[in-house]
């Protein structure tokens, strides 16, 4: 990237503040991150594009965009500040039981909700001063390609708004690394007592009021995709945000509702609520920590990721 005279002057700085624009596509926005003036970033600018010998960033209306050569540079840059980053933490090793770390782990609620108390009992017992933050997770609404519809996801791992994302999603790109937790199918849920158990056929299924969780509200979701392939519909009677709130609608209405099975077995007992097998195949799902490869030389994340895995298989 550099030749031999220009990496003798060359300021480590520089790269810093090239990630930021990178991920933040503003120079205003990158100057708070950084703390540092929008002018001083500017002049930075100035100075890596003379380094460089290229544009590296466009302005537009709403902030700038990068130059063919600097997505070209994204990863690579990353992957540099990454192993500087741990070269520098290496002077003091990562070590749970005294780590004041706070970690953020991205999933849908269904999810993170049969995650987090085992998770948190291992935290507890093994590194009782670390944090553990959670952002809900959803995928796109509309999107017919799940690449398409968990890019929000991707682009916040790279962007390091959060340390791993745990999703039902594997078509990733190569720079990440992907492993999975636990195998989930959807089985129907619905109040203790519903007719709809006594008599659980297609076409009963199909006459049913549905509940979907949906977080932007949108009413059609995978089930729908398969009754279709079989010249099928049903009604879509309510959409809730999040599977946790849907269970205290189904215990107490008629509706039924597509359910995580393992999601329902630890929690829709508590509520009153049951689940059956549905009358159509529903498909199973691969529940998969995703973290970008180059982030996993940062030994704290290592140690998240080892947890969540053996969270997963208990």
């Amino acid at each position: 990237m550099l030749n031999k005279i220009d990496l003798a002057r060359a300021d480590l700085n520089l790269l810093v503040l090239f990630q930021a624009i990178m991920e933040e596509r503003h120079v205003g926005r990158s100057a708070e991150r950084l703390n540092l003036s929008a002018s001083a970033v500017s002049h930075g600018l100035g100075r890596l594009r003379k380094l460089l010998g290229d544009p590296l960033f466009l302005k537009t209306p709403r902030g700038v965009v990068p130059t063919d050569r600097a997505t070209e540079l994204a990863e690579p840059v990353a992957e540099i500040l990454a192993r500087v980053r741990r070269v520098i933490a290496s002077a003091e090793p990562f070590d749970p039981a005294r780590s004041t770390r706070r970690f953020t782990i991205g999933a849908p609620d269904a999810v993170s909700s049969v995650l987090l108390p085992p998770l948190l009992d291992k935290v507890r017992r093994t590194a009782p001063a670390v944090d553990i933050s959670i952002r809900h997770l959803l995928p796109r609404q509309g999107e017919p390609s799940p690449t398409t519809a968990w890019s929000d996801c991707v682009a916040e791992l790279e962007s390091r708004a959060m340390d791993v994302a745990v999703i039902p999603f594997d078509g990733l790109p190569l720079r990440f690394a992907v492993d999975t937790l636990y195998e989930e199918d959807f089985i129907v849920a619905m109040r203790a007592g519903h007719p709809f158990a006594n008599e659980p056929g297609l076409e009963s299924y199909c006459a049913m009021q549905h509940m979907v969780v949906s977080n932007a509200g949108d009413p059609n979701g995978f089930v729908d995709r398969v009754l279709a392939e079989h010249g099928l519909s049903r009604r879509v009677a309510l959409t809730v945000p999040n599977f946790m709130f849907g269970l205290a609608v189904l215990a107490q209405t008629d509706l039924i509702s597509a359910y995580p099975r393992r999601f329902l077995a630890m929690h829709g007992g508590r509520f009153g609520v049951v689940g059956i097998d549905a009358p159509i195949r529903f498909g199973h799902f691969n529940i998969n920590t995703i973290v970008p490869k180059v982030a996993l030389m940062d030994a704290g994340l290592a140690w998240l990721v080892g947890l969540l895995k053996q969270t997963g298989c208990s």
